[in-house]
């Protein structure tokens, strides 16, 4: 279906957040995350990444969506889940 990463920092609450919004969309076995400071030193991740502004960072299919509001918003686009409570 999707290839997504995630790129994540310890203690993160967003980062905790994009695990849910993954596993109510139903595509948890399509992620695969990543720990800044772990598997990839920040550096590393800046330079992979220079647009990004923050964590959790994500790429589907090879492209950089964003952090968890235009994650949340590409789900809805793709109507894996609804925009209602």
């Amino acid at each position: 279906m999707y290839k997504i990463e995630i790129y994540k920092t310890p203690g993160c609450g967003y980062c905790v957040k994009i695990d849910e919004l993954m596993y109510r969309a139903h595509l948890t076995e399509s992620v695969t995350a990543y720990m800044v400071g772990k598997d990839l030193t920040i550096e590393e991740f800046k330079e992979r990444f220079p647009e990004s502004r923050g964590f959790p960072h994500v790429v589907v299919d090879g492209k950089p969506i964003g952090g968890l509001i235009e994650t949340v918003k590409w789900c809805v686009e793709k109507r894996l889940v609804t925009s209602k409570k």
